[in-house]
């Protein structure tokens, strides 16, 4: 072990060494990946070692397709077997809306590229497995890229690779303390201490420990799993093939072949956690007793899935542990507020993963930013709430018990909630407010017309859908009032606020009491930002966006600040009300101190509405006349109550979300994680138009100007007008020019009520993206006609929201 490496990752298992393996193969080989014990000795030689490419989650599913490919590569490379067996898989579905689930996944699957899987009958799907009964069974899909390898070999194959390119390896050798120096940080072990610019957390069961050294409380926690194997099963023994890995969705249980047994895998609906502050040090190779009690109707279930285990024993239980999210997803990337401290945690599904996640942070640490969206598993997803314990065993609970459980996208689950609410919360809940949640925070969904109305769970237009028609009604043709708590604001002051600004966005700068669209890239010149600059003229400047990238817009501000400037998060300070439609002008004069019709479109400045000081501006994404009004957090009960008395003769409403989000695609208006996304770039998304090509330099500047003077970007973002139905697109659903011509696939979708059309926004192949384009996509697994229309349907000249 030397004394100084660039870069020190904490943990032998299947994360900590494809992190070295990808550190070392992208060229950065003065690493040294440092292990309390042997190789793959924590939840790592455990693993049923399935593995699969398919999730819910788009970027998570293209994650698992690399991981896959990368295996043979690696032992081949390291000269190690791993045992792979590419069995095939099959996903089972046992009910109606499970089936129609599973139909819209296979098209998003499409989309993504991956196209390796079919839908089946129940009858097909017991012709793959002949061990299981199709009782109950509606359909199933199919995946050719599924199967199993050896897990402990899989670690070592890694760990050997890296080796090879350069990397070290120091195992027996306990981390005991972490220190933060000004260049980098220091590594205590038992062996001596070591120096490093980097050093990475994938310490696995042992994670929220080397987070407390470095005074950063990760939200991880280990939950128990079970999974046991069978003596040999005769009827596996009489055929001449391996029966492909199975998931039961209705039965909670994963199965794969073992030999000539069966390997049977549960998600326990009555989870178990176990040491939330980190297992203990001393923990090794050791398995919990078995709980059958605690899983005795998953149980059930497998027994009747697969008759063939009435009449054979186990041989072996496993129960242990793995450490989880609390949305099941990896805690990827630099965190917040700790230069050069690096988190690769939370991959509860390592060997399906692990590769992945190490592609990513590695190109994250020596590029400055991975290949695609990690949005998903970053770790600056979270904020300071999640270090809450209480809030990390509810949703880490919630998610291990929901793992196979039917989800629905407008369903609204209740671990870790409600935490933090604007002050108006319980007015408006009173009101009929049904909430969101968006980080920490309770956001307004819409408001229903009576204590006693239940949304119904559903893939489909839900009982809401009249509700959210009536609060776009009154943003069209009256006046809304909608909570706005739920955008995020920064400060910006200093004697050189102006000028890092200028460097910071590619767009020009608003002068005094105006507001500018502002759009952040990052040095590769892809999006960082769809953000709005306003200038106060005091001095102070305003940047506003999306509520839940709170810590990751300040991660990336602080990354880049300079000396004579402040960025200040006011989102535990600042909230306020939005004042939508034809009608706005009219409630909101009645209480200004002063004139407010001669505030422009996009003009901001700070008025007295009534008896509260508020920051007001001019702009709404409604694509109506509106008023965004910001106020301290004392002030919001005051400010609500007064609005609504002003809007009373006006007929004003209170809005949800739903309604915004509506009117919105009706303009054609992009958002975050949607449209836009750390991926893409200006020209892919259309936000190149407001680029401030000749106002110097900005980061990202050259490579904005290589694609403009290039070949342009392979995608374009349209407006498409989809037939109607019971349904309305949501977000990865193909785009077809022909049946199987696929040319791109939907950023998001729902129905524009104004227009009483089902509206969608994709990115498509730039020759398809003509007004009048004739495509289809799949929405629900069902094929509806769509047409290119010109962008911003309602309103094309934007003469309503400019008065």
């Amino acid at each position: 072990m030397k004394s100084h490496y660039r870069v020190v990752v904490i943990g032998g298992g299947v994360v900590g060494t494809s992190v070295l393996y990808h550190l070392a193969k992208f060229g950065w080989t003065d690493v040294c990946l440092i292990e309390r014990g042997e190789y793959a000795c924590g939840s790592s030689w455990h693993a049923a070692g399935g593995i699969h490419a398919l999730n819910a989650d788009p970027n998570m599913a293209a994650l698992q397709a690399y991981t896959i490919d990368l295996l043979s590569e690696v032992s081949e490379e390291a000269g190690v077997d791993i045992n792979l067996h590419m069995t095939g898989g099959l996903t089972l579905a046992g009910t109606p809306e499970r089936w129609e689930w599973l139909q819209a996944n296979y098209r998003t699957f499409q989309s993504i590229g991956i196209d390796d899987c079919q839908l089946m009958s129940p009858e097909e799907a017991l012709e793959r497995n002949p061990i299981m009964s199709k009782e109950g069974v509606l359909g199933a899909m199919w995946a050719d890229r599924e199967g199993y390898l050896d897990t402990t070999s899989t670690v070592v194959a890694y760990a050997t690779a890296a080796k090879k390119r350069g990397a070290e390896v120091v195992l027996r050798n306990r981390v005991l303390e972490l220190n933060q120096k000004p260049d980098g940080w220091e590594v205590v072990t038992e062996q001596g201490t070591v120096t490093c610019e980097h050093v990475v957390n994938a310490g696995g069961l042992w994670a929220k420990q080397l987070g407390r050294m470095a005074g950063i409380e990760l939200p991880v926690s280990p939950l128990k799993h079970h999974y046991f194997v069978t003596d040999t099963v005769p009827e596996l023994e009489a055929i001449d093939f391996e029966v492909p890995m199975t998931v039961d969705l209705e039965g909670f249980t994963y199965t794969r072949q073992d030999q000539k047994g069966l390997l049977v895998g549960i998600y326990e609906i009555e989870h178990e956690h176990w040491a939330m502050d980190g297992a203990p040090w001393d923990y090794g190779q050791e398995l919990f007793q078995e709980q059958t009690d605690r899983i005795e109707n998953e149980l059930m279930c497998a027994y009747a899935r697969y008759p063939a285990l009435e009449n054979v024993g186990i041989k072996t239980w496993v129960n242990g542990a793995f450490t989880f999210s609390p949305d099941g997803n990896p805690l990827v990337g630099p965190v917040p507020g700790k230069r050069g401290y690096w988190s690769a945690c939370a991959v509860m599904a390592g060997f399906l993963q692990g590769g992945g996640v190490g592609k990513t942070l590695a190109e994250w640490m020596i590029h400055g930013e991975p290949e695609t969206d990690a949005w998903s598993m970053d770790v600056a997803r979270y904020g300071d709430y999640a270090q809450n314990k209480r809030y990390i065993g509810e949703t880490t609970g919630q998610f291990y018990s929901r793992r196979f459980v039917m989800s629905y996208p407008n369903e609204q689950l209740p671990a870790g909630r409600p935490l933090k609410m604007a002050p108006a919360h319980d007015a408006m809940s009173e009101a009929g407010c049904r909430w969101g949640v968006s980080w920490d925070l309770e956001t307004p969904l819409y408001f229903a017309p009576s204590k006693d109305f239940e949304e119904n769970l559903t893939l489909k237009r839900s009982n809401a859908f009249d509700i959210v028609a009536e609060e776009c009604k009154a943003i069209r043709e009256g006046v809304g009032l909608m909570d706005i708590t739920g955008f995020s604001r920064y400060e910006i002051t200093g004697p050189n606020a102006e000028a890092w600004l200028d460097k910071l966005l590619s767009t020009k700068l608003p002068g005094p009491g105006r507001a500018r669209l502002a759009v952040m890239l990052s040095e590769t010149g892809r999006l960082k930002g769809d953000l709005t600059l306003l200038n106060w003229g005091d001095g102070t400047y305003w940047i506003m966006g999306s509520y839940y990238l709170r810590a990751w817009h300040m991660r990336w501000f602080n990354d880049h600040l300079e000396d004579g400037v402040s960025v200040r998060d006011l989102g535990e300070e600042m909230c306020g009300f939005g004042v939508v439609g034809p009608k706005a002008l009219a409630v909101v004069e009645k209480l200004a101190e002063r004139d407010i019709s001669g505030l422009p479109f996009m003009g901001c400045g700070r008025f007295d509405i009534g008896l509260v000081g508020a920051h007001v501006a001019r702009m709404s994404v409604t694509g109506e006349m509106g008023y965004e009004i910001n106020c301290r957090m004392g002030d919001h009960i005051k400010l609500r109550r007064m609005l609504l008395e002003a809007g009373a003769g006006e007929g004003i409403r209170e809005c949800g979300f739903n309604a915004m989000l509506s009117t919105r695609l009706e303009k054609s208006f992009g958002i975050w994680s949607a449209e836009f996304t750390q991926d893409r770039t200006p020209a892919m998304t259309g936000m190149d138009r407001w680029i401030a090509w000749d106002k110097g330099e900005f980061i990202g500047r050259e490579a904005a100007l290589a694609e403009r003077d290039g070949n342009g970007p392979s995608k374009v973002m349209v407006t498409l007008e989809l037939e109607d139905g019971d349904a309305d697109a949501s977000g990865y659903e193909p785009v077809w020019a022909g049946a199987e011509n696929l040319v791109g696939f939907v950023t998001s979708g729902g129905y524009g009520h104004h227009l009483k059309k089902s509206l969608a926004l994709a990115l498509v192949d730039p020759d398809r993206a003509a007004e009048g384009t004739e495509l289809s996509v799949h929405v629900v697994g069902v094929e509806r006609k769509a047409r290119v229309v010109a962008a911003s349907p309602y309103d094309p000249q934007g003469k309503a929201m400019r008065g």
